[in-house]
This record gives structure tokens, sequence and C-alpha cells, in this order.
């Protein structure tokens, strides 16, 4: 046989033929995995309702092992799959069939196969598979055309974008030299990455979650692999996010490495590792902490993040890349070198952590427009030249001056994971009159919104193991409540306690409520505290100016995917509300001291007053001054044994 030409030529077929016995000897083990699993199952002979993107993979997985072994079985298993998506006369069912992710993750897969396995496969079969990708990639291909500034076709900073215009690229460049409209397909699909390249936030933060990161952006590694492999153009080195997008990675893990921060659509938290994806980060950057997290995973769950993800084909689909793009020459080394916070700009973005350790605590904090500052800016430009709708952020929430909280091993301050009714009051912000942020309640929260609904994140500083942010919301709720001011300072201490102050105003009297959501009830304590606890974690919460408190519940119902109607997911939330007015200016202090659950809560209760907040906490003692009026913080101490951090963040400067 001849060697293929999509990402084997030029030698590396017979380079990998014997790496495979060392040193790519683990990743070839989760190859055959891969093809274990699938030569147990059965492809529908039938379309099915549910989503048949695992074709894909499953015939690509298929075909790369009979190239590097010659074993028979493993194209017999090819051939059984590649048949199977042949004899479907639609590539989706449910939602747009032909036009959207089923037929991506088609295209490439079969694409793939088609290449690989061109002169092993029996005439007839060979000929039915390129008619296939014929047909499917110019139905696809004429639906972006046609459909230009109204869905993914321009869609530039979402998954769907990216994976059908990489299902569309791998079929082009299988069927370049047979069929000519193929050249059309890949320079079209070029063209879209070259503009997506540009367009992503420099900063590598998504505004789809960490889950849809899992599911997306392994799709934009396939297509800039394959335009270098088959144009010789390096999206890669251009591509500022890219480069940086492991590291937001890297700071939404929780501690353990097992689980996320669920800022977005998130299925559940366990969705969020791609050991493809941090190999080929690993060897495109040389960053040995994404190296590093592919070996801990496959080393220590990833059976459970096989079985347990809710994001599917999910991680078992992906050993044909993971052999394709791990690169033996860059070391693995663990992050405990690398800094415990980090700042994402264009998604406001602020994250902290006590340590590496598994029993850490760490926090999450963000505001920002939809889709982040520079999809929320471009998309307005190209709405306004063009007429083009390009942002589809129906995965970010409404979620701006939210937070997250976890420590001791155990969620304390949650999210709502994936929500169909994308609501504010899912999220741990403070609503006015019980109405949250402008479009609340659509599943495309951000639709038609004016730009001026700007949420942002500024004066960040970190010193000595703290973290001072400021987020502003004000703009983002609706124009007739009169918010003129909706101002969260988070101050996170070396120690992990957690300092929350909000400071609220509007033209005329409003009610605001604060609220906090857990995974377990908040629990009332007789010195006026209040107690979370949740498996080995527990948090307290001292409050100033409290107002009217009361516990209640938030039930999150949802379906993940039109491609699957009979999929849902969903979780209940504990939450506490604290309300105050109704008044033209209110303002919460609160703070978040978390623990261990199996110890008694401490007896030391916090010291808040309108100037001075002091606490214990973990052996230190803390103390925090505030301007009265402006409820700045203009000096924070922490002193245990000899030590001193302090961090100093406004010095008296007012506030916007």
């Amino acid at each position: 046989m001849t060697d293929p030409q999509l990402l084997l030529g030029d030698g590396r077929l017979a380079r990998l033929r014997t790496e495979i016995r060392d040193p790519r000897a683990a990743q070839f083990h989760r190859l055959l995995d891969q093809c274990d699993y699938y030569t147990t199952e059965n492809p529908p002979k039938e379309h099915p309702e549910a989503s048949i993107t695992y074709l894909g993979p499953a015939s690509a997985g298929f075909a790369l092992a009979y190239r590097l072994t010659d074993q028979p079985q493993f194209l017999a298993q090819a051939r059984r799959w590649i048949a199977a998506a042949v004899s479907y006369p639609h590539w989706g069912r449910a939602h747009l069939p032909d036009h959207d992710l089923d037929a991506g993750w088609l295209l490439h897969g079969l694409g793939l196969a088609y290449d690989w396995l061109r002169d092993a496969l029996p005439a007839p079969e060979i000929t039915a598979l390129r008619e296939k990708l014929i047909l499917q990639a110019d139905r696809i291909y004429r639906y972006a055309v046609e459909t230009e500034g109204q869905w993914w076709s321009s869609s530039y900073w979402q998954n769907h974008n990216w994976i059908c215009y990489a299902g569309l690229l791998t079929a082009g460049y299988a069927l370049r030299d047979e069929h000519p409209a193929a050249k059309d397909w890949s320079a079209r699909a070029v063209d879209n990455f070259r503009t997506v390249s540009k367009m992503l936030p420099a900063d590598g933060s998504d505004s789809e979650g960490i889950v849809y990161w899992r599911y997306g952006v392994p799709w934009l590694a396939i297509a800039f692999d394959l335009i270098a492999d088959q144009d010789g153009v390096d999206l890669f080195e251009s591509c500022a996010f890219l480069r940086r997008t492991f590291f937001y990675r890297l700071h939404q893990s929780l501690p353990g490495w097992e689980h996320i921060v669920d800022h977005g659509d998130c299925h559940d938290r366990r969705s969020g590792h791609s050991l493809a994806l941090y190999h080929k980060l690993a060897s495109a950057y040389r960053i040995p902490q994404a190296q590093w997290l592919a070996e801990h995973v496959r080393e220590h769950f990833l059976g459970r993040e096989w079985h347990e993800s809710g994001v599917k084909p999910g991680v078992r689909a992906e050993g044909y890349l993971e052999l394709l793009w791990y690169d033996p020459t860059v070391p693995a080394e663990p992050p405990d070198k690398l800094p415990l916070s980090a700042y994402f700009p264009d998604l406001g973005l602020v994250t902290a952590r006590t340590s590496w350790d598994d029993n850490a605590v760490s926090l999450s904090f963000k505001a920002s427009p939809g889709g982040g500052h520079s999809a929320w800016e471009t998309s307005h430009w190209l709405w306004a030249e063009r007429g083009w709708e390009t942002l589809n952020a129906g995965h970010h929430h409404p979620d701006a001056n939210t937070f997250v909280l976890n420590g001791h091993g155990s969620p304390l301050v949650v999210e709502d994971g994936y929500a169909n009714e994308k609501l504010t009051s899912n999220h741990n912000v403070v609503l006015v009159d019980g109405t949250g942020y402008a479009g609340d309640g659509r599943y495309h929260v951000y639709r038609d919104l004016p730009e001026s609904h700007l949420a942002r994140v500024y004066d960040v500083q970190t010193e000595q193991g703290w973290v001072h942010a400021v987020g502003e919301v004000a703009a983002m709720y609706p124009p007739e409540l009169g918010v003129v001011r909706a101002t969260r300072q988070i101050l996170f201490s070396p120690t992990g306690s957690l300092l929350v102050i909000d400071d609220l105003a509007a033209e005329s009297e409003r009610t605001w409520t604060w609220l906090l959501h857990s995974d377990q009830p908040t629990i009332a304590l007789s010195d006026g505290r209040f107690v979370v606890r949740n498996g080995s974690g527990a948090l307290v919460l001292s409050t100033f100016q409290q107002g009217i408190i009361r516990p209640d519940h938030t039930v999150v119902r949802a379906n993940p995917t039109a491609s699957t109607p009979s999929l849902t997911v969903g979780r209940t939330l504990h939450t506490l509300r604290r309300e105050l007015g109704p008044v033209r200016s209110a303002r919460f202090v609160s703070l978040l001291l978390p623990g261990s659950a199996l110890e008694k809560t401490p007896d030391d209760a916090a010291h808040l007053s309108p100037d001075l907040v002091s606490w214990t906490h973990d052996g230190w003692d803390f103390q925090v001054q505030l301007d009265i009026q402006e409820m700045t913080i203009v000096d924070a101490v922490a002193r245990s044994d000899a030590t001193v951090r302090r961090i100093r963040p406004t010095t008296g400067r007012r506030l916007p």
C-alpha cells in the first residue's frame, strides 16, 4: 500500500510503527482500548434519534490501528463502522440534518479513514465512501455559504463553527486530487480558521466554559494540524489563544484535578479532560505542565472520565489523536512552580488557590459581557458593518460578578451547570427587585442586546498570597431599573478565606437580593453565622447588614444537545437569600471561611463593622480596614507568628 497523505505522509507512518513499541507505547495501548471498546459496540442499522458523532472517531481509530499493525481485524472493524455511516441517508437526525455537528464529526473521521484505507478497502466500498463524503461535504459547504452571517458559518467563537469547518476541511483535503469542488471546501475552511485564529481572545479564555472548551477546542487543533500538514501554514504559531488556553484550563481545575469550575454550560463537573489536546498543546508550545496533566489523568482517573463524563463521545474516542499528537521530547512537569493566581482579562476571570495540593482552597470570580470582551465588541462591529449575527453565545450564562469556591476536597459555593433557560438567579450574584440581568431567561441570553450592556473586572492585584479584584455590572441590568452602581470586591486571603463586599445603588428605591448557592443546605447557627457542610468540606458565613435571610432551593433541568432530545441533566441548588430594601443604596459585607467538615465549627466569630473586618482562620489573624463612605479596602494584613502578609488594594482611590 502507498502511504496516506493526511498526517501520515513523508515517512511519518513508518516512524510511528517503530515508536509504538517505545516511546509511544502508552498512547498505542490507548488506541487499542478505543478499538476494543468499539469492537464490542454495534453501530445502529438505522440512524437513531440520538447523536451519531461517535461513528467518526470509531472509523478513524480502526483505520489508524490497521495502518500501524497490518492486523486484519482492525480493517474488518473499520469496514463495519464505515458501512454503517455510509448507509445513513443523512448525517444527523434530530437537529439540522447534514448541516451541523454530526456531519462535521463524520466528515472528519471518515475523511481520515478514506485517506488511510484508500488502497485497502474493496473497490465498491471505497467508491461508496467517496461518493458519501462528496454528498455530505457538498451539503455542509452549501449550507455554510448560504447561511453566512446567520449561524455557525461565521460564529467564530464557538464549537459548531470549529467542528463543522474541521470536518469540511478534512474531506476537502482527502478528496481534492479526485473531486474538483473539494478544493473549494478546504479553501473556505482554511479562510475560516485564519479568521478564527485572529478573532479568539489572546488570553486563552473561552466563554463557553470548560465543558465546551473540552468539546470544541480540540477541533481547532485538528484543523490547524491538518492545515500545517497539507498547506504548510502554521496557525499554531500565530494563534495567541491556543498558546495560552492550556493555562485557562489549568486554572479552571478544582484541586485534585478530577473536577472543574463550572462557569457556563457544564453537563457535570467531571467533563473536562482531553488528553489528546493536552498532548497537542504540550507539543506545539512546549508546555511541560500540559504533558504532565495528560499523564496524570491517564494514570489516576481516566476510567472515571470515560464512564462519568456527560460529554459524548468523550475522551475514550480520542485515542487516535493521543497517539498522533503525543510528543515524547516534551518533558512532564507538575504545576507546582506556577503562580497560584491568574487573571484572564477578556473573560474578566480571576482565579486563586492556596496551593496546588488536592485539599487546597480555590476561587474563581468572573465578570464580562456576553462571549467576553473581544467577541462582544467584534460581533457588534460585524452586525453594524455587515448585518451578520456572529456571537451566538448560547453557552455563556448571565453570571457576571459570580464566584465559585471550593475547599478541603468539596464544592462549597457552586454554579448551576447546564441550563436551557439562562437565569441570573441561578448564580451567586445580586438581584434587583427580583430581576436579573437584561435578556434573562432566554437560551441565547445575550442575543440582540445593545453593546452598552457591559460588565468588567478591574483593579486586579496579587501580593503575598492575597488576591483582590473588583467587578462592576450596573450596566447589565435592564435600564428601567435605574441601577447606577453594582460593584463587587473580592479579597481572597493566603489561607483561602474570602471577603466579599457588594456596593449597590439605583436612581430610586429597590429591593436588593444577595444569592449564595451550595450543594447542601445552609444551616443557621445560634450566634448569627451560617454553615454549609458538604462531604469533607465546610463553609462558615458571617454577614454585616444582613437584612432578611431565608433559605431556598433552585431546581435546574436542561437538555444539553438538540441532537439527542431524550438527554436531560440537572441539579438542585440550595440557595441562601439575603434581602435589603426597598432602599436606594445597599451594601452587603460577607465573610466566607472554608474549613474541614470533619471538625466542629470554630467558636471564634468574626468581627464585622463599617470600617473594619477582622477574623482568625487556619492559624492566622486577619484585619481589613475599609473606607466607610466608598466601602473600598484600604489595607489588609495577615499575621501568623512572625510572618506578616499585606496588600493595599486601593490606597484610598475612589472606585467608579
